[in-house]
């Protein structure tokens, strides 16, 4: 199946880069990445969910991949959440979103914080109003690392990622890795605009405490069906931080993908991809 490149403003002068999939008069799913990632960290569930009917539509985060980055840094979840608006009133209607990591966070908040809903359904992908810290450092520990020296080869950013993800099978072919990565002067660079990161990390304790404090009141108020899907591996979204998320917010289901971390869709894609399907064809079908 052939997708097209699609290319959203969602400032004056600041573009989201994206890739469609399916028929565009479809009902829409638009698929958020995590921090540090790219549209093309969803496997083959962008087509297959093409394949079932639907459009679905990935797209690089601002910061990240082909898309914008912000002069201001402006990273943080507002600047998020805005882009996504400008880009659901451009797709038209109500689309469902699946959003990992980052991209769960941007739904919640939109969906969350708005008067009336703005989607069809949404799938948390292993995050939840208050995550693991020890996880949290081990993402950020990773994406510093390289940050200023880059690779020397593929093979060794490989290397790199395998020692991130030991639960993953290392494959020679390195055709997705290379799409993270950003050749020059001789080196392999990460895709995403190092300021993000000093942003994520400049926050305060009190600014982090209101800030799940706001994610759990978002939690609450979801308005649309919601799935949270878990890494039953995950170190960011543990049994303990799952079941006080589903205490709180008793009306949004849960799946577990045993096998996978954080990085569900990624880890076990076929598995991810089926749960998906199967909740979506309940809620949202074709």
């Amino acid at each position: 199946m052939q997708s097209s490149i699609i290319r959203f403003e969602t400032e004056p002068d600041f573009f989201i880069h994206a890739e469609g999939w399916g028929d565009a008069s479809a009902p829409p799913i638009l698929l958020l990445h995590g921090g540090g990632q790219t549209h093309h960290s969803w496997g083959d569930t962008a087509q297959r969910l093409a394949e079932r009917g639907w459009y679905a539509i990935t797209y690089d985060a601002r910061g990240h991949g082909n898309s914008s980055w912000s002069s201001k840094g402006a990273y943080l979840v507002d600047a998020l959440v805005s882009d996504l608006k400008a880009i659901i009133h451009q797709v038209g209607g109500k689309p469902a979103i699946i959003g990992a990591s980052m991209g769960g966070i941007t739904a919640l908040v939109l969906e969350g914080e708005s008067a009336e809903s703005l989607t069809s359904a949404i799938i948390l992908v292993d995050i939840a109003p208050k995550a693991e810290q020890k996880g949290i450092e081990r993402i950020f520990a990773f994406m510093s690392s390289h940050l200023e020296s880059g690779f020397a080869s593929l093979e060794e950013a490989a290397a790199a990622v395998a020692a991130y993800l030991p639960q993953r099978s290392r494959k020679d072919n390195y055709s997705r890795l290379e799409k993270n990565l950003r050749f020059r002067k001789g080196r392999y660079y990460w895709h995403w605009d190092p300021t993000m990161l000093k942003v994520w990390k400049d926050a305060t304790p009190d600014q982090q405490i209101a800030y799940e404090e706001r994610l759990f009141v978002a939690a609450q108020n979801l308005k649309a069906p919601t799935l949270i899907v878990r890494g039953g591996m995950s170190d960011v979204v543990s049994d303990r931080v799952m079941a006080e998320f589903l205490d709180a917010v008793p009306h949004v289901r849960s799946l577990t993908v045993s096998g996978a971390g954080h990085m569900v869709a990624g880890d076990s894609n076929h598995a991810f991809t089926n749960a998906v399907i199967q909740f979506l064809e309940e809620v949202y079908p074709v």
